[in-house]
């Protein structure tokens, strides 16, 4: 009896390949938060006049040292966007499993826009420099950016929560809907403490790098 056969060899090989390629772009965005967040404090620990009780973050691109912190925007944008492109490839089926990548990717570029248009000085930051007294335009801009991503952010992180639940992490599910409500606590508090916001947004970056992890080493369908 003669008949024919193929192996599923070829098949097997492009499937490994191709969750070796999503867990390696995956690992950019489990890395952005931290990342972001560790240059930042040490930034912030040693540019003269930065106090992290009356300045933000994104204020460290200013002066002449600056650039340091725009590299950070662009560098953490990047990962972010590689990190999206990841999750697609892990998370296949459902409109959640569509917008939540698409969702992290827009926080992402959300980092290159700030990059682009620096925050205003301000609560003496840059040392010497005087208060801004009417937001400038690129200040504008760049806080239009950074409440569009973090926005995106939150709905990614509520939008994750499905996946999580599918794999039978209900905890983490759970948490997934609860942190953007903590993310909007702190930024509605910025407006009495800078530490709020910086604390609100701190752990909406450090919470997607958890999620973007659990979900990476999470069996699913594939």
């Amino acid at each position: 009896m003669t008949g024919t056969f193929t192996t599923p060899g070829p098949i097997h090989s492009v499937t490994t390949s191709r969750r070796s390629t999503a867990r390696w772009l995956t690992v950019g965005g489990v890395l952005a938060g931290p990342l972001f967040l560790a240059a930042g404090l040490a930034q912030g620990l040693t540019r003269d006049g930065f106090d992290f009780t009356r300045n933000a973050i994104s204020q460290l691109a200013l002066g002449g040292a600056g650039w340091v912190q725009t590299l950070s925007f662009v560098f953490t944008g990047a990962l972010l966007v590689a990190g999206a492109a990841g999750l697609r490839w892990t998370l296949h089926r459902g409109p959640a499993e569509v917008w939540a990548p698409a969702l992290v990717g827009v926080f992402g570029l959300s980092f290159w826009a700030a990059a682009a248009f620096p925050a205003d000085a301000g609560a003496g930051f840059p040392a010497g420099s005087p208060d801004a007294t009417v937001m400038s335009g690129h200040g504008a801009v760049h806080m239009a950016a950074g409440m569009i991503g973090y926005l995106a952010l939150c709905a990614a992180l509520v939008l994750l929560a499905r996946p999580l639940a599918a794999r039978g992490l209900r905890g983490w599910a759970v948490a997934s809907r609860v942190v953007p409500a903590a993310v909007f606590v702190g930024f509605m508090g910025s407006a009495a403490s800078v530490l709020a916001f910086t604390a609100g947004a701190g752990l909406g970056l450090l919470w997607l790098s958890a999620v973007m992890a659990r979900l990476a080493d999470a069996p699913g369908d594939h």
